[in-house]
């Protein structure tokens, strides 16, 4: 079983939520998917072509989702390093992607602790729900993938993003211009609404 996040194009002059509903049904009705979902990016959003989609099954983007692949596709295959899955109050709610780059010259012991500052931060930022650490494992300019669950946007562009811990023990990792920052400045922040659980 596989896991994929998949970025693409957003259709101009549609009704995205209807459309992305209609594709990821009608993936999940192909051989091989276990869990399809999408939605378009909302405003705030950087990095990303549109849409944003999690992929489950022992399948590919490409068969899941054969109508993204007139225009650019970016298809991230993810090996899990660590995940927690909790009920959020709504069955509705944001899905947070952050795709990354850390630097190839960068010691694996640095890379360890940076992984562990992220897991680390669901437990100083209760606003966080569900959440998944992943490494890609496959032809990609990202390294890694941290994604979250959270009740709504507040939870995100508020008690998320602005919390002590992640401007104090995260940030620095981020931060070209400070000493010991190991990610690349280019970064895909993306966040989508979802109808019920992705991170399962």
């Amino acid at each position: 079983m596989k896991r994929w996040i998949v970025l693409s194009d957003l259709p101009h002059d549609i009704d995205a939520d209807a459309w992305t509903s209609e594709l990821a049904a009608a993936a999940t009705e192909r051989t091989g998917v276990r869990h399809c979902s999408g939605g378009a990016d909302q405003p705030g959003s950087t990095g990303g072509l549109g849409t944003t989609w999690d992929l489950i099954g022992d399948t590919t983007p490409r068969q899941a989702l054969p109508e993204l692949f007139d225009a650019p596709v970016d298809a991230v295959s993810l090996t899990r390093v660590a995940s927690h899955v909790v009920p959020c109050e709504t069955e509705r709610r944001i899905k947070r992607t952050l795709l990354l780059t850390v630097r190839p010259e960068t010691p694996a012991e640095l890379i360890a602790r940076f992984e562990s500052d992220l897991v680390a931060m669901p437990t100083h930022i209760p606003a966080i729900r569900s959440w998944s650490l992943s490494r890609t494992d496959g032809p990609s300019t990202w390294t890694h993938a941290w994604e979250q669950e959270f009740a709504d946007p507040v939870g995100l562009n508020g008690d998320y993003l602005l919390h002590p811990y992640h401007w104090t023990h995260v940030d620095r990792w981020f931060d070209p211009e400070i000493p010991g920052s190991i990610v690349e400045p280019a970064i895909a922040h993306l966040y989508r609404w979802a109808d019920g659980p992705v991170l399962t």
